[in-house]
């Protein structure tokens, strides 16, 4: 048998010390690689947000180049964001037709809010059901629609208001929807959404020809009507 070669303690131990330095090099390396990995993918996803908020300026100022007013302008950090004022709206009925278009949503809107002034306005399912109901009904000649009907699309369930369109048409009212109740509720001059609103011509009580409120209604009415008769000229019920 070949006889074993004594061993060095001094070599031995040297070659253990050369061991655990590489060990603690590798160890620190490996922390030194991974606080790298890090800060290198903070970086990214800096510069990654900092991209995507570019990109959604520059499609927001298109936006508000080609339809001015529809967004709001508000200041983050260096960048100019530009956010949308318009509130969300929720999702129309199937029936809401004829639907005024954002022109004649702000024109009937603001008429809405004279006739609130002018204390013809009636609101709520209730009220216009009401005031339909009195109404003479289509088929008789000569009669004067007794006003006009504003109903909001955005409306759930939509059963609230179902039967509304069918009982302006049985009773010769005219009627047109507008996309928001929020904004029907804010013309209305009340603090909550309102589902339907009746302008009315004259204010109730008051003898044919007297005057009261604003002056110069009478044309606003007659306007809201001219709009509304045109808007629904092509409506099938």
């Amino acid at each position: 048998m070949a006889k074993e070669k004594p061993t060095d303690p001094e070599k031995e131990a040297k070659k253990l010390a050369k061991a655990e330095k590489k060990a603690k090099r590798a160890e620190t390396d490996g922390v030194h690689k991974s606080k790298s990995d890090k800060k290198d993918k903070k970086e990214k996803k800096v510069a990654a947000a900092a991209s995507d908020a570019e990109v959604t300026t520059k499609l927001l100022n298109s936006l508000e180049d080609t339809k001015p007013g529809s967004v709001a302008i508000k200041e983050d950090g260096d960048l100019l964001v530009k956010v949308k004022s318009a509130p969300l709206l929720g999702a129309l009925v199937p029936f809401a037709n004829p639907l005024a278009d954002e022109k004649v949503g702000k024109k009937v809107l603001k008429s809405v809010k004279k006739a609130a002034k002018n204390k013809t306005l009636k609101r709520g399912v209730k009220e216009v059901v009401k005031s339909l109901r009195k109404a003479t009904p289509a088929s008789t000649s000569g009669h004067e629609a007794p006003g006009i009907v504003i109903l909001a699309a955005d409306i759930s369930p939509m059963d609230v208001i179902s039967h509304l369109p069918v009982l302006c048409e049985d009773h010769g009212v005219p009627y047109i929807f507008v996309t928001s109740r929020a904004e029907l509720g804010a013309a209305s001059s009340t603090k909550r959404p309102t589902s339907v609103v009746m302008v009315g011509k004259d204010a109730p009580g008051k003898k044919k020809g007297e005057k009261d409120g604003e002056d110069g209604f009478e044309e606003v009415y007659k306007d809201l009507m001219k709009v509304v008769v045109k808007a629904g000229r092509d409506v099938r019920i």
